[in-house]
């Protein structure tokens, strides 16, 4: 989440016209967050979530987020639920932009956590998977490991000093697309599970949020994706990698969902290509973010330590047991 479009209360009233189940008294932006416009927004008795799409996020692909977010609050689980507007429809056009309005989801994110937080994750991914296997959408994913090509490419590297990180993306790019696995079980995955993007109310896991990067993928590049983003510790400038976590994360997927051999072989270099993906989408936001945003804007050098974590371990085992 961040603010790069500014709205006012002429906009508000516009927004009320096109909600009037709803009746909105105020707005604040949100900080958090690299992608898109939000704010908080609050009737007498009820807070959601307003949403402009900015960026990476195509419009034709929004109905497909919003019909998701939708499903899955019909199969029960903890999400955001689109608001319809008058017209019964998701989305309306606010500043010559798609936006939307979603329910709040009570609690907050946890800047660190634990081990039961991690397994308690775990099986929330898990049930996450089983519900979208039976949801009939599809989305490709548009920043997969086989279509970051353009986005590397993309990417101004200013000065000399940064030849040597051109040739290391250039050199594992190529190496993790030629390992890529094939016919891994798969459907619709959250793709972007941050610890910002999970919530706990009184230090019980509340749901997710944040769906915007949500494609048909592999699940356990899921699993990657958040080995990279929950199972780090961070040691004063370092990045250390706590097997434990990864360890909890997998038993709470596991307990759910099984996980395959095919799957567990596959985990070091879906963990590798996870954390060149964050490392690219860093490294274009670091050199493309307008300095008029509202925003703070993520370290890339973060994923860099990561991949380098990840090219020094081999096979399954090695997430799992301490050194």
């Amino acid at each position: 989440m961040a603010v790069y479009t500014k709205i006012n209360k002429k906009d508000l009233s516009y927004i009320n016209n096109k909600f009037r189940s709803k009746k909105f008294i105020s707005f604040k932006g949100i900080k958090q967050g690299i992608e898109n416009t939000n704010y908080l927004l609050r009737t007498k008795n009820e807070k959601f979530i307003l949403t402009l799409f900015e960026k990476r996020v195509s419009k034709k692909e929004l109905p497909f987020f919003m019909k998701l977010m939708d499903q899955l609050n019909d199969s029960e689980l903890n999400c955001p639920k689109p608001l319809r507007n008058n017209k019964g429809n998701y989305l309306i056009k606010l500043k010559n932009k798609s936006a939307c309005i979603v329910s709040f989801l009570e609690g907050k994110d946890k800047k660190i956590l634990n081990y039961k937080n991690c397994y308690d994750v775990g099986k929330m991914i898990a049930d996450m998977h089983f519900c979208t296997k039976k949801i009939k959408l599809y989305r490709k994913n548009s920043i997969g490991i086989k279509n970051l090509s353009p986005l590397l490419n993309s990417i101004k590297f200013k000065s000399k000093k940064f030849t040597n990180i051109e040739k290391f993306l250039k050199i594992n790019f190529a190496d993790i697309r030629g390992k890529w696995p094939k016919k891994l079980p798969s459907g619709i995955i959250h793709g972007d599970l941050f610890i910002d993007n999970i919530f706990f109310k009184n230090n019980k896991l509340s749901g997710m949020i944040d769906f915007y990067f949500a494609a048909n993928d592999y699940f356990m590049y899921e699993i990657a994706i958040c080995v990279n983003a929950l199972c780090f510790d961070k040691k004063k400038t370092k990045f250390l990698l706590n097997k434990k976590k990864v360890k909890n994360l997998i038993n709470g997927y596991d307990s759910v969902k099984k996980i395959t051999i095919k799957e567990k072989k596959s985990l070091n270099i879906l963990c590798r290509g996870a954390a060149m993906r964050y490392f690219l989408t860093r490294l274009y936001d670091y050199s493309n973010t307008p300095k008029t945003a509202l925003i703070k804007i993520k370290d890339p050098k973060e994923y860099y330590q990561k991949l380098l974590v990840h090219n020094n371990l081999r096979n399954y085992g090695d997430y799992l047991k301490n050194d």
